[in-house]
């Protein structure tokens, strides 16, 4: 097919757009991927590679446009935690324990691909995510803290650094001190000008004036060996499968639940499609790749997201152009990586993470009056189990929360508005009336197993408070299905009923819940008293007593 000069000059137009905006990117990408390396306690390198597999892997799989797959910080943190649990602080160890686990995590995502869980991320509430990523952010900050002082603390937890770092308050190093706050400083005052490369403009002037500070005794990134050889993981022993694949699950949870908030947010933004399914086994061979090669672990940070499609990238090549550019660097000027202060890149990381700390995120909870709770458990358990535990924490507290939710028992009585075909909440309502001879009743959460049998001892209070019902009409449109708890707690209180000579009506089914109730061919509940699709069928006038659905003969 031959393109027309429109749209060949369209297309050429598009082509420059992406490789300068690749080019712009990889000057923003090789210093954090260098800085996020220190977090995960990872020589240099780790980040470089994980770098260089994540763009490059997703530009081939991926289906986002504007998605950057790198090192991000919270996963960094993450794997810092999970190898300090599973190796100690044994070096090498630590190296082999943290390739084997983005491995794994990478293995976790193609499974989740193949078994197409592309809505996995769901897991984590947003309130959850949020309040995660601010303390993360803090976390993340302090922990810098001893490079831009100059000095080294021996414990991990964000207490303990803190009051290590005042301890050695002797010992802390002008010079760096000096470096960190002129590269913040920087950092800061770039992100006001748009596209204005901030990160790599301090790491220039940083090089630039690593010889005198190397003399003042600041600490450089030192040797960066990227002599790339494949190995195959060392896996655990029997007795360790399970914590591994435990952390290495957290890892691809947390590393997909980032990734599909910047994915889906800016397919939203240019309403561009959302291929999840895709995108998980995108993120899981990357992950591999990078793993095999002891990388670090990758996922679409929003940031980098953002940093590409304010550079114009209109494809996934600006990522493919991006991951050549970081190799061109990478070779050509490997001796000046290498020559990068810390206290630069420690700059570098807080002024990465300083945008998870607005305040304005929660803002929305605490207007809704909805998750306040979720959000501040989430930064609390950070601050103080650590990022890993955390995380776990946060997410089982959230799920407890809504399993407690909807285990409470919650039926409203419903009432017919004026002349209306409405049957609305006779308390929300009080000009709705209730049908004579009977009661409507609906349950406000879907009846499952923690809740059927207190809900319908609820609905039981609610027929014995009235005298003269001849019909209960119960509306199921919050049940989309119900286990065999809820199916046999439903048959006791038609039971119940029939003793009093009452009959059931079944209104607003669902079609699976119907076809349940069919096959179940229970004797209380027939077909005629399933047969209403409406509670304004349902509430129709009672008939004589002998042929009322459900009772008994």
């Amino acid at each position: 097919m031959k393109l027309g000069p429109t749209s060949a000059s369209a297309a050429g137009s598009s082509f420059g757009v992406d490789v300068l905006a690749g080019v712009s990117i990889a000057g923003l990408l090789l210093p954090e991927a260098v800085a996020y390396s220190g977090i995960a306690g990872l020589p240099p390198q780790a980040g470089v590679i994980g770098l260089f597999a994540g763009l490059a892997c997703y530009g081939l799989i991926g289906r986002s446009r504007f998605a950057v797959v790198s090192a991000t910080s919270s996963s960094a943190a993450v794997l810092a935690a999970a190898t300090l649990a599973l190796a100690g602080g044994d070096g090498a160890q630590r190296l082999a324990t943290a390739a084997m686990l983005v491995v794994l995590a990478g293995g976790s995502f193609l499974l989740a691909g193949a078994a197409r869980l592309g809505a996995l991320s769901n897991l984590i509430a947003r309130p959850v995510l949020r309040g995660y990523a601010f303390g993360l952010a803090w976390v993340i900050a302090i922990k810098q803290l001893p490079h831009v002082f100059g000095v080294s603390t021996r414990h991990g937890d964000v207490a303990r650094v803190l009051v290590e770092l005042v301890e050695q308050f002797r010992q802390w190093q002008p010079a760096a001190i000096a470096a960190g706050a002129a590269a913040l400083g920087l950092l800061f005052l770039c992100g006001r000008v748009r596209r204005l490369p901030g990160s790599l403009l301090a790491i220039v002037l940083g090089i630039a004036a690593s010889g005198w500070l190397a003399g003042q005794g600041v600490a450089l990134v030192g040797p960066v060996q990227l002599a790339l050889a494949w190995t195959a993981p060392a896996w655990p022993d029997a007795s360790q499968w399970l914590p591994n694949i435990e952390l290495a699950a957290a890892l691809m949870l947390i590393l997909y639940a980032e990734s599909y908030s910047a994915i889906r947010s800016f397919a939203l933004k240019h309403g561009d499609p959302v291929r999840p399914n895709r995108d998980l086994v995108a993120l899981g061979v990357a992950n591999v790749v990078s793993g095999l090669f002891h990388g670090m672990p990758v996922g679409a940070g929003y940031s980098a997201t953002s940093a590409n499609e304010a550079a114009g990238a209109q494809s996934r090549l600006a990522g493919l152009v991006a991951a050549i550019t970081v190799l061109l660097l990478v070779l050509l000027f490997l001796r000046w990586i290498e020559r990068i202060p810390e206290p630069v890149l420690a700059a570098i990381v807080i002024h990465a993470v300083s945008k998870s700390w607005r305040l304005a995120v929660f803002r929305p909870y605490l207007q809704w009056r909805r998750d306040r709770l979720v959000a501040l458990a989430a930064v609390l358990a950070v601050l103080t189990l650590g990022v890993l535990d955390g995380l776990l924490s946060a997410i089982a507290f959230s799920l407890l929360l809504l399993l407690r939710q909807l285990a409470a028992p919650r039926i409203s009585v419903l009432g017919r508005l004026a002349d209306s075909h409405d049957f609305v909440d006779t308390k929300q309502h009080h000009a709705a009336r209730e049908q004579p001879g009977m009661v409507i009743l609906r349950p406000e959460e879907p009846l499952f197993f923690a809740n059927a049998e207190p809900t319908l001892a609820l609905a039981r209070e609610r027929v014995s408070e009235r005298s003269g019902i001849r019909v209960v009409v119960l509306s199921l449109e919050e049940s989309p299905d119900l286990d065999g708890t809820a199916v046999e707690a439903l048959a006791e209180f038609a039971t119940w009923l029939q003793t009093r000579g009452i009959a059931l009506r079944v209104a607003r089914l669902k079609d699976a819940v119907h076809a349940l109730l069919l096959r179940a061919a229970l004797p209380q509940l027939p077909p005629a008293a399933l047969a209403y699709w409406s509670v304004e069928d349902a509430a129709k006038p009672p008939a004589a007593p002998s042929s009322v659905e459900g009772t008994v003969s």
